[in-house]
């Protein structure tokens, strides 16, 4: 009796803490609404924010400082969101798309007239310029006395510190002036010799006098000087119905989950579903704390999250059931099948974590979303399936819930000669992997483009339509057809200026017959005034260092999961075998992109993210199965039929952690716009083929690596 009203409380605690985190994600705490889902900070995607045009003083620049300019703006406008964006418009104009915001002004008068900085000794010699200074942000430090003081940390190149260290070595107690744009903002005195490359400048009697010195310093390195052209707030790109969609997608996906979990699992299911609600509202809660700004990246990246979260449940109820199976107590079953799970769902969550946090440092714009959003909810994954789950599981077992039906039953399963047939599954993924080439050499030799790209790769025409009267949604969608119907070109995006009857529509690049096509259209369906229609060549959103951040993030991030993977098994054979399914996956969802001719965009590199996530996580828990099984490993069994029986006993659990998270994506496919469904296509292709991978691929893959390496396998 004791037990049952322990058990109670238990249960009372954890739907008290439930309707208190349900409160929170929706209504927040305070005036601010803090932690509301109402107040998550949204991407231009989701929810328009400020576009800013800069045009450069210089009539011709060149590639490398145009280049150079985007990706140090890039840096910088990450301060106001991770999802910042930084483009080249024409040969000499660069875009700025900020989400999340709507004070234009703010932001302009925050990142100031990109005018020249130049550090001037009292002799009038300039010391350093822009191109020496690599960053300026404000700081608190200590001085001599042991007082606080306001400084801006400044940090020099190569070049800059020895130019720095020569110049400050000549006028100790005399004044270097910094100059921007020909007026003297600050003039230090010079009070020894700096020559590490790093500075304080002191002499801000406040930290926001400080902040707005560091500002101007940074703005100022820019290697070209800007002016800026105009600046909007601009609608989402996506618009409200597509967020409703999203959200009732993710929504039904998240009910079918659970109800599935509770069908196939019961009482473990049960209890998994209540952690579920309490892992959902966190992530609401913790979007907003952290003041992360929310994507369809960033959704990809709580999409694979969750998915490893339901993961995590399945191979503890799975392992559960393993041990009722040679008949353990439900209690001592339900013990040692979270002990026995720990290590799989601790090398999982980790391995992906690893990735998520190289990303974070690494990325840029779309990569770090994804990265901030997959991070948090790995860390949360865990907690919510080792912490929560096993709490509330116990008092149901101490309320009565304690019957071996309740939980399912396993019969022991003859193992599937999955290595028997592993011929004919090297022979399939080579026939799709030489699909995908065989499909994009083609396309080149016909369409002269072996892959869709979107405009976020390669650029397009961007037009500008004032029209006479005001148009909902509906026309939205009305106005996108017409345009593909002028063009050819299915990927239309959209986006209203926000209080104005303005359409920004961007599509590929058109010809001059085109865009008088496209005008005259407009002219006649919509009466609009000609001279209100501006029509521009818009270069990709996703410059070159990006792509280049993007690749170099990725590659170092799969590099640190395979050390992680040799340092936790201890044999190279995992390792090895790990990478191959990864690549595989990567190479067979582009034979998806290049046979489907689906649009590459900025959900790209999304995509491909999560799919190397949810490989590396399938193949580890399989993996972990067989290093478990080979020290178990009794005389008259062979290498391969150990692995045949790792496979089989981890079937389920691969089956079961495709169909939650296919739930969820699929849903977003069915329900979702256009750019929703492009980026779920290739999503579920991923989760499919992954799947396919883990169980069919890599155990295959580690036997062969196994006998080649392992000197107990040739003797």
């Amino acid at each position: 009796m004791k037990n049952k009203g322990k058990s109670i409380g238990k249960l009372l605690l954890v739907f008290v803490a439930l309707a208190a985190l349900i409160y929170i994600a929706i209504y927040g705490i305070g005036e601010k609404k803090t932690g509301s889902a109402s107040d998550i900070k949204l991407g231009l995607d989701l929810a328009g924010g400020v576009s800013i045009t800069y045009e450069t003083i210089k009539e011709e620049p060149t590639s490398e400082e145009l280049s150079d300019t985007i990706y140090k703006m890039q840096m910088r406008v990450q301060n106001y969101s991770t999802e910042s964006m930084v483009y080249q418009e024409g040969d000499n104009r660069i875009n700025v798309d900020i989400p999340g915001v709507k004070d234009a002004n703010m932001i302009l008068q925050e990142l100031g007239k990109a005018g020249a900085i130049q550090f001037i000794d009292e002799a009038g010699n300039i010391v350093i310029e822009g191109a020496d200074i690599v960053d300026a942000k404000p700081d608190i430090v200590q001085n001599e006395l042991g007082f606080q003081q306001n400084v801006v940390e400044l940090t020099l190149n190569d070049a800059g510190r020895e130019k720095f260290a020569k110049a400050t070595a000549a006028n100790i107690n005399k004044t270097i002036a910094i100059v921007y744009d020909e007026q003297i903002i600050s003039a230090p005195t010079v009070t020894g010799v700096i020559a590490n490359g790093v500075a304080h400048i002191t002499g801000q009697d406040t930290f926001e006098e400080a902040s707005k010195l560091a500002s101007t310093i940074r703005i100022g390195a820019l290697p070209l000087e800007l002016r800026e052209l105009r600046s909007n707030v601009v609608g989402a790109k996506l618009g409200t119905e597509a967020i409703n969609t999203s959200l009732m997608a993710g929504l039904i996906g998240f009910i079918l989950v659970i109800l599935f979990m509770i069908f196939y699992y019961r009482v473990p299911g049960l209890a998994s579903a209540i952690a579920l609600f309490i892992y959902g509202s966190l992530i609401v809660i913790l979007l907003n704390v952290f003041n992360i700004t929310l994507t369809l990246p960033g959704i990809a990246g709580i999409l694979l999250s969750i998915g490893m979260a339901v993961d995590a449940n399945c191979i503890i109820f799975s392992r559960i059931r393993e041990e009722m199976a040679t008949g353990k107590t439900v209690r001592s079953s339900i013990k040692i099948g979270f002990n026995k799970a720990l290590s799989a769902i601790i090398d999982g969550n980790i391995t992906t974590l690893i990735a998520a946090v190289v990303l974070a440092l690494l990325g840029t714009g779309t990569v770090k979303g994804f990265a901030y959003t997959l991070a948090l909810g790995i860390v949360l994954s865990l907690f919510t399936a080792l912490v929560i789950t096993r709490f509330i599981l116990s008092a149901f077992f101490g309320l009565g819930l304690n019957k071996e039906g309740m939980y399912g039953t396993q019969k022991e399963r003859k193992p599937i000669p999955f290595l028997k047939h592993k011929m004919k599954v090297f022979v399939v993924s080579s026939l799709l992997i030489i699909t995908g080439i065989v499909a994009m050499v083609f396309h080149q030799i016909n369409t002269g483009s072996a892959l869709v790209y979107g405009l976020d790769f390669v650029g397009g025409t961007s037009t500008a339509v004032t029209f006479p009267q005001k148009f909902d949604r509906s026309h939205n969608v009305e106005i996108e057809q017409l345009v593909r119907d002028v063009t050819g070109y299915p990927n239309v995006e959209t986006s209203k200026v926000e209080g104005e009857n303005t359409l920004i529509i961007r599509t590929r690049e058109l010809s001059v017959d085109q865009r008088k096509d496209l005008e005259d259209k407009l002219v006649e369906k919509y009466a609009v005034d000609p001279e209100l229609i501006q029509t521009e060549v818009i270069s990709g959103a996703i410059s070159s260092e990006m792509r280049q951040d993007a690749v170099l993030a990725v590659v170092v991030a799969t590099f640190a999961m395979l050390l992680y993977i040799l340092f936790r098994f201890k044999n190279l054979s995992f390792a090895l075998a790990s990478v191959i399914p990864l690549v595989h996956d990567v190479l067979i969802v582009f034979m998806v992109y290049a046979v489907a001719r689906i649009s590459i965009g900025s959900t790209f590199i999304a995509c491909m993210l999560t799919i190397v996530g949810y490989s590396i996580n399938a193949t580890i828990v399989i993996f972990d199965r067989i290093r478990e099984n080979m020290a178990q490993k009794l005389n008259m069994e062979t290498v391969e039929d150990v692995v045949n029986k790792s496979i089989t006993q981890t079937l389920s659990r691969s089956i079961n952690t495709s169909v939650t998270t296919l739930f969820m994506v699929v849903m977003l496919f069915i329900l979702g716009v256009e750019s929703v469904k492009v980026f779920a296509g290739p999503l579920m292709a991923g989760i499919i083929v992954g799947g396919y991978s883990s169980v069919f691929l890599s155990g295959a893959l580690w036997n062969m690596f196994y006998k080649k390496f392992s000197s107990s396998a040739k003797e």
